[in-house]
């Protein structure tokens, strides 16, 4: 947790209700202490993508030590009698114990990839399985978004501003997994205390609206935030408002916006505009309702910078990354572990423990997602190792950092192949392949 986060509530009830039945039931039949192994993957990626994008590990690490039934849950479920009083009993000293690993924040993934591995008894190992999905799934699906996004803008800074169009917690957490996958800022300023992401803006459509002249509306921002802010120029009539802009703030006026209209004619105008009066320094952010579609559609544009809301913290089409939890390995009756699978009709899975690295050629370009299961997959010479350790003994090892994180998904996405980079629907950039195989 950032230290300057508060304390968190308990997350334990963050969860369904039949987990907790799973194990009210494992524990009547003795089974509850066997060894386990669950693993979180995607068996696929969305429809069309070519790779996708770990995050939400940290909010999995601060979820994972807030887990605590106090009296409040305690009470909750005994009232209601979700559990038998032996369940409830067992929750009041829950403490993980188990290990974990898995993907480091900030790197891309395939199907089947083993983004997190769970090793615990049953008991303590099936009732996270909702708390990591519920935060993996969005988590990864926002910087998976972002990651189309920014590769998109080719260097342009993208700003995140989609908290009016999503639950305010889940605006937090978007605005983190954007920052994550190259976004330069968000307009949440909770993002910004809790996890440091940095903050921006100026001013609405409501702030010109409140004057009686469009100037008194400039004049007041300028007076107040100094010639470099940025002006909503978009209000009544774009030239007007530039011309007005320029006028009042100069060349050293930082910025203008637009936010409605045929974003790459008008972008065009104004930056002929503002080079015919000498604010050639003075860039142009634009926003209104952008995706990776329209900001590659930008590109050609004299664009200094986007702001993306509604498409970013709905996963631009994809909003789950449809990861899955699954019992992929148990111990037997004999003591040892054996690998257990779902057969299921287009929902089978693989048993066995998993271990990944990512194979890459003598150029240092990604080929395939290696899984080995049961072992480390074999290192040809130059592959790197994906998974990390998280928890051991049920303690927190790893403390992922944001610009860390960032960092990392910068390098591992400048390892894939050019066709990464494609916008166009197909299919996953690497194939992933089994040791075995």
């Amino acid at each position: 947790m950032s230290p300057t986060s508060p304390r968190a509530a308990s997350t334990a009830l963050l969860t369904d209700h039949y987990e907790l039945t799973m194990l009210q039931a494992a524990l009547a039949s003795g089974e509850a202490d066997r060894r386990c192994v669950f693993e979180a993957f995607a068996r696929r990626l969305p429809d069309g993508r070519r790779y996708g994008v770990v995050a939400g590990t940290g909010r999995v690490l601060e979820a994972l030590e807030e887990f605590r039934f106090g009296d409040d849950e305690l009470r909750f479920l005994s009232d209601r009698e979700v559990v038998d009083r032996r369940t409830v009993d067992w929750l009041a000293d829950y403490r993980f114990s188990g290990d974990v690993s898995g993907y480091a924040e900030g790197e891309c993934y395939f199907p089947q990839s083993p983004v997190l591995v769970v090793e615990s008894t049953f008991a303590e190992g099936v009732i996270l399985e909702t708390l990591v999905l519920s935060i993996l799934n969005h988590d990864t699906a926002i910087a998976s978004a972002a990651s189309r996004m920014t590769t998109a803008a080719v260097g342009r800074p993208c700003i995140e501003m989609g908290s009016r169009r999503t639950h305010e917690e889940a605006a937090v957490a978007a605005a983190r997994a954007a920052y994550v996958a190259g976004f330069d800022a968000t307009s949440n300023l909770e993002a910004g205390r809790r996890y440091g992401v940095p903050t921006t803006g100026t001013a609405a459509h409501a702030f010109t609206l409140l004057y009686d002249s469009e100037k008194e509306a400039f004049t007041a921002q300028v007076e107040s935030l100094g010639r470099g802010t940025t002006l909503l120029v978009d209000t009544y009539d774009v030239r007007t408002a530039v011309a007005l802009a320029i006028d009042i703030a100069g060349p050293e006026l930082g910025a203008v916006r637009l936010d409605s209209g045929d974003l790459l004619i008008q972008a065009t105008e104004v930056r002929a505009q503002l080079d015919a009066a000498g604010n050639t320094d003075t860039r142009i952010i634009v926003t209104s309702d952008l995706d990776e579609y329209a900001i590659a559609g930008l590109a050609a544009g004299p664009v200094s910078g986007y702001g993306v809301g509604t498409a970013l913290v709905t996963g631009s089409g994809a909003p789950t990354a449809s990861m899955v939890y699954k019992l992929v390995q148990r111990e037997d009756s004999s003591g040892l572990m054996q690998g257990v699978a779902k057969k299921s009709k287009d929902k089978a899975s693989v048993g066995g423990r998993k271990w990944a690295l990512r194979r890459l050629d003598d150029s240092g370009v990604a080929r395939a997602e290696v899984i080995g299961i049961g072992e480390h997959p074999h290192d040809d010479g130059n592959d790197r190792p994906l998974m990390v350790d998280l928890v051991r003994a049920g303690e927190v090892v790893a403390h992922p950092d944001i610009h860390e994180a960032r960092a990392r998904h910068e390098a591992s996405r400048a390892e894939l192949p050019r066709a990464a980079a494609q916008l166009s629907r197909g299919e996953p950039v690497i194939p992933t392949l089994y040791e075995k195989d």
